[in-house]
C-alpha cells in the first residue's frame, strides 16, 4: 500500500500506483499527511484509469501517469471451455449492493420471462435453447439474494471458483454481466473476457467505459429493464455477424492492455526514475 510505503523510514523515491477509484475513510484521514510525503517519496506516479488517476489527486495531489492492469492474454484465449447446457451469463464478483448482482438477478428474471413468452404455446420445449445465469463468489448479500433467486436449472450458485475454473467458465460463456453500480476503477475481468472472445454487457460507469471503450454493450447502472433488453439481444441467436465482429473487436482491445505492453511500459518509467526524467 502506498501509505504503508510512505510512512517507513529510509526509503528512497518510489514508482507507486494507484488503483482505488471513490474516496475511503482513509484517504481523509491521512490526505495531510500524504500529500506531505508523497511528494518527498514519490518519484513517478501511476493510476489504472482515469477514474483511480481522480481519486488519487484528491488524496495526494500531484500529476499521474495513466497506465493499466495487464491481461495474461494466452491463458484466456487457449483456456478449455466450462461445459454448458444453453446460452450462458456469467457473473463474477462479490455479492455487495456495489456489484450490482441484485440488478442482473432482477434483469434475468425479466429476460427469462420475455424468453417464456416467445415460446408461448410450445408444448415441449428443450431445455439447451434456455438461457443460464452462472454466479461466481459470495459476499453479504448471497444468503438473501439466493432465498429471493434459489437454484434452478437457469440459476446456478457456484460458490468461490478456483482461479482454474474461473478462466474455463469465462471462456464457456456467452456473456460476461458486470453490473456494477460504480466504484470501478478498471474493469479488469471485462478485459479478461474479451480476452477470451467472451462478449461483455456492463454498466456504463467510468471505470468500465475506460477498459472496454466502443467494444462491449454499456447500460446504465441500476436499471434491470435495459440490462434485460442487452442480455437478450446479446444471447439472441440473429445476434450472428455483429456478434462475431464484437468478438473481433473485443479481442484485439484486450491485446492492447497485454501484461507484456504493461511490463514494457513499467520498465520505461522505471527508468525514467532511476535517472530522473519524465516519463
Amino acid at each position: 500500500m502506498p501509505y504503508a510505503l510512505m510512512l517507513a523510514s529510509g526509503v528512497p523515491p518510489m514508482v507507486v500506483t494507484f488503483h482505488r477509484s471513490g474516496g475511503s475513510f482513509f484517504y481523509s484521514v491521512l490526505r495531510p499527511l500524504a500529500r506531505r510525503r508523497a511528494d518527498h517519496r514519490f518519484a513517478l506516479r501511476c493510476a489504472v484509469s482515469g477514474a483511480a488517476r481522480e481519486t488519487a489527486r484528491k488524496a495526494v495531489g500531484g500529476n499521474y501517469t495513466v497506465l493499466f492492469n495487464g491481461v495474461e492474454i494466452e491463458r484466456y484465449r487457449d483456456a478449455v471451455p466450462w461445459p454448458t447446457t444453453g446460452p450462458t451469463v456469467l457473473f463474477l464478483g462479490r455479492h455487495e449492493e456495489r456489484k450490482g448482482l441484485r440488478i442482473l438477478l432482477e434483469a434475468f428474471a425479466i429476460l427469462t420471462g420475455i424468453d417464456r413468452l416467445t415460446r408461448e404455446g410450445e408444448r415441449d420445449v428443450d431445455p439447451a435453447g434456455r438461457p443460464v445465469l452462472w454466479i461466481a463468489g459470495n459476499g453479504p448479500e448471497t444468503d438473501w439474494l439466493r432465498r429471493l433467486h434459489p437454484e434452478s436449472d437457469q440459476i446456478r450458485w457456484l460458490g468461490v471458483l478456483s482461479e482454474e475454473e474461473k478462466v474455463r467458465r469465462l471462456a464457456a460463456a456467452d456473456v460476461l454481466c458486470a453490473p456494477s453500480l460504480g466504484g470501478e476503477s478498471f474493469g479488469m475481468v471485462l478485459l479478461e473476457a474479451m480476452a477470451a472472445r467472451t462478449l461483455v454487457v456492463a454498466s456504463d460507469i467510468d471505470g468500465y467505459r475506460d477498459a472496454v471503450g466502443p467494444d462491449a454493450v454499456l447500460v446504465p447502472p441500476g436499471a434491470p429493464s435495459p440490462l434485460a433488453a442487452a442480455l437478450a439481444e446479446a444471447l439472441a441467436p440473429a445476434a450472428g455477424d455483429r456478434r462475431d465482429d464484437r468478438l473481433d473487436a473485443g479481442s484485439a482491445r484486450a491485446e492492447r492492455w497485454s501484461m507484456e505492453r504493461l511490463a514494457a511500459r513499467y520498465e520505461e518509467l522505471y527508468r525514467a526514475a532511476m535517472v530522473g526524467t519524465s516519463p
